[in-house]
């Protein structure tokens, strides 16, 4: 991995003498200070093409969505400057692993003039106050909290500024603040913000005007920074919700059903389970039967010891084909007919089941009590989570208390609060505390999952213009009943759909895709049906799908016509700055160069979330790299051999952090092309646990991956958590389909070869591990 590039793109300057944007804000009554902010208060086409009209994301999108629903509570965000002299801000997000602790921990420091080890950052728990302002998810956190977390801390500087002046006996504009510390350059006095911390609080609230600082004179911001917790990751120091110590709360599990979605009818042998060693208590939930015992070890023996008698799930007698038989049965058809004087392009591929599951399991910690709840987990929607856990135990909201730990990652499962709700259901069940942990056979199986989907793309071509372009995104049912992070939204998503079958995936399908080509008229729908699987938005939502479809039709057209790839991509392209990112991996992964057979380059484009991305790869489909031995249950296959990823994500706050994000996605967009799927057969997901479900493996990363960040001038910041996956899965798909001269039926590509013994269903995971440190590396 290299360090990433920076590519200026051109643009325009502002007159001189325009005055800075000067927001309100407030500063809030305490002891020491305290301050929140405020803020409720042309594309080039090309010559070549039929220009297309806007999507709604054009002009609308996601992002924005998000940060509207954010804005009524922004002034709630606040941050507080301690007699330390200590920044402490409590986010209301989630930290997943995307790092976002510190880059907002740059970004108070930028604008308050202090080093980062003077700011403290941590997650903030459920704060049913902040209402549709604490939900971690479509790329949207820095996004949206940028302007709020600047205005504060900026409101917090100046505040100190003037307690100094008091004390100084002179004016704020003559003082400078250095590192935590406000001087006057004339006299020469200084005193630290925890000296002036508590001169400059307000034993009322009172609103404020101020201006922030200019990009300018930006010192931390847009400088390459490591990640704050990457030390305490390497060494084992970071604290996730399994190593909490809660006084009482023993390790728990759950015997699942064999069926997905699958629930307990009884357990035969309660009183043996009772008997065997270090179990405390076993107890009938509606997901299965818990047990609690004293080692994670103990409960693992007491689960497979268990003699269950099962109900059938809703997918009982389902698998792979019937699903799909149900999706093609769904499909609107195509608007647009094939004519004597058109040339037309088709694409039909089909997307299988895929695991979201994330590198942490799905834990959580719960007490509930008769007139109390306290809960300890991973989760981006935390009002949800409380507010579900307070209707299950008959308590008040304010009953119920959630504390957000940091998580070993997320990909859309966290968004889901069923290990919280799961745990407090059992504790509740058993009257005693518990430390619930998910086995990583349960995942796949009755973990949350992407769904199975079909994309088909018509499109119609006329003297050597596309006309029109359309496409059909056919899926089972996404589960956005997270909604916008409290019930109110939550609930939204399950009534019956409106007009037309508009709902809730409809809106979030519109406001994430934008073909960011002139291509006539441009229609992308989406239709959904089968709800009897436990779904999720999974990283990037729709996005990877659509894209790998869409691109595909793209190369498709440019073949018809016979036009290079990247320049049919450049003529038709809407955007400068999809341009810009699109000639920079053409030009940096040198397109066009000569490879030997069997192997061949790949390009895709994305524009979302108020950025855009292209991805350049090289693919190896040869027959000593696709058959290459590397053991026993492997999947192998072609290979990557070669990636450039090239990102325009606005402004860039901490570019190492980005980079990373760019990696990941990367890796996540190559195993849905290539390898990464869930077998469903007679309503049982075969795949249980990592070595069942092949993820991207080391065998299988290009030995070169380069990460190419293009600057277009934006002053904000756009969504760049998944920005890279749906650009990789399409790039991916359009080098296998050039290497190979032909399209796939299914993805990953590999979907109808089953690699693996699949594991028992009953007992429904395997023995608890006897020879971890001998066989640990």
């Amino acid at each position: 991995m290299t360090t990433p590039t920076v590519e200026s793109a051109a643009q325009e300057q502002e007159p001189g003498g325009v005055p800075r944007r000067r927001f309100i804000g407030y500063v809030l009554a305490g002891t020491t200070l305290a301050v929140a902010a405020d803020l409720s208060l042309g594309e080039s086409r090309a010559l070549a093409a039929i220009p297309s009209g806007p999507q709604i994301a054009d002009a609308y999108d996601l992002e924005d969505l998000q940060t509207d629903a954010a804005l009524p509570t922004a002034q709630l965000i606040s941050i507080t400057i301690t007699k330390k002299g200590i920044a402490e801000f409590e986010f209301p997000r989630a930290e997943v692993g995307q790092g976002i602790i510190t880059s907002t921990t740059m970004i108070i420091a930028e604008e308050l003039d202090l080093p980062m080890r003077r700011v403290k950052v941590t997650l903030a728990p459920a704060r049913p106050e902040l209402l549709l302002n604490q939900l971690t998810g479509g790329s949207n956190t820095t996004f949206s909290t940028y302007t709020p977390i600047r205005v504060a801390a900026a409101i917090a500087r100046q505040q100190l500024l003037e307690a100094a002046a008091i004390e100084f006996g002179t004016t704020a504009d003559r003082l400078v603040t250095v590192a935590g510390v406000v001087r006057d350059p004339l006299t020469g006095q200084s005193r630290s913000y925890g000296d002036l911390a508590v001169g400059a609080a307000s034993q009322v609230v009172k609103a404020v005007e101020v201006a922030l600082r200019p990009e300018k004179k930006f010192k931390v911001i847009g400088k390459p920074h490591s990640r704050l917790d990457a030390e305490d990751a390497v060494t084992g120091k970071k604290r996730f919700t399994t190593d909490l110590q809660v006084p009482g709360a023993l390790p728990t599990m759950v015997c699942r059903a064999p069926q997905h979605q699958g629930t307990p009818k009884k357990l035969r042998n309660k009183a043996k389970i009772l008997k065997m060693p270090g179990v405390t208590h076993v107890a009938q939930v509606p997901t299965g039967i818990a047990v609690r015992a004293k080692t994670f070890g103990q409960c693992i023996d007491a689960v497979r010891a268990m003699d269950v008698e099962w109900n059938a799930g809703p997918a009982d007698g389902e698998s792979d084909k019937t699903v799909l038989a149900k999706l093609r049965a769904a499909e609107f058809p195509l608007a647009v007919p094939a004519t004597p004087l058109t040339q037309t392009v088709d694409v039909d591929v089909a997307f299988a089941f895929r695991s979201s599951a994330a590198l942490e399991t799905y834990s959580a910690i719960a007490d509930v009590r008769a007139d109390s709840a306290e809960i300890w987990a991973g989760l981006k929607v935390p009002i949800l989570a409380q507010q579900n856990i307070a209707q299950m135990a008959g308590l008040q909201q304010d009953q119920v208390k959630v504390h957000v730990i940091t998580s070993g990652g997320s990909f859309g499962h966290k968004l889901f609060s069923d290990h919280a709700l799961e745990a407090a259901t059992i504790s509740k069940a058993m009257g005693v505390p518990v430390k619930l942990m998910w086995h990583r056979a349960d995942e796949p199986r009755q973990g949350r999952l992407h769904p199975m989907a079909t994309s088909r793309v018509r499109a119609s071509i006329l003297a050597g213009q596309v006309i029109s372009f359309e496409q059909r995104h056919t899926s089972v049912v996404t589960d956005f009943s997270h909604g916008l992070g409290e019930i109110l939204t939550s609930t939204a998503d399950s009534l019956p759909t409106g007009l037309g079958g508009y709902g809730f995936s409809q809106s979030i399908f519109l406001l994430t895709q934008q073909l960011p080509y002139n291509f006539g008229v441009v229609t992308q729908l989406l239709n959904e049906t089968d709800s009897n699987y436990r779904t999720g938005s999974m990283r990037n939502i729709y996005s990877p799908d659509v894209a790998v479809a869409a691109e595909l039709a793209i190369d498709q057209i440019a073949e018809k016509l016979k036009v290079d790839p990247v320049q049919f991509r450049l003529d038709h392209l809407k955007d400068e700055r999809v341009k810009k990112v699109l000639q920079t991996v053409a030009k940096k992964g040198r397109w066009g160069r000569k490879l030997p057979k069997g192997m061949a380059q790949g390009i895709a484009v994305h524009k979302e979330y108020k950025g855009c991305s292209a991805v350049l790869v090289e693919i190896d489909c040869r027959p000593q790299t696709v058959k290459r031995d590397l053991g026993p249950e492997t999947v192998t296959g072609p290979r990557v051999t070669k990636a450039h990823i090239a990102i325009d994500p606005g402004l860039v706050i901490n570019p190492r952090g980005l980079e990373a994000q760019m990696q990941g996605g990367f890796m996540d967009g190559l195993a849905l092309t290539l390898t990464s799927s869930c077998h469903l057969r007679d309503g049982k997901f075969l795949e249980a646990s990592w070595d069942n479900y092949f993820y991207t493996r080391q065998w299988n990363v290009p030995p070169e991956v380069k990460v190419h960040i293009v600057d277009s001038g934006s002053s904000t910041p756009g969504g760049a958590g998944e920005a890279a996956v749906g650009t990789t899965a399409a790039a991916v798909a359009c080098a296998y389909a050039r290497a190979t001269g032909s399209i796939p039926e299914m993805f990953p590509i590999n979907h109808d070869h089953i690699s693996f013994k699949p594991k028992t269903f009953i007992p429904p995971i395997p023995q608890s591990p006897t020879n971890g440190l001998k066989t640990a590396r």
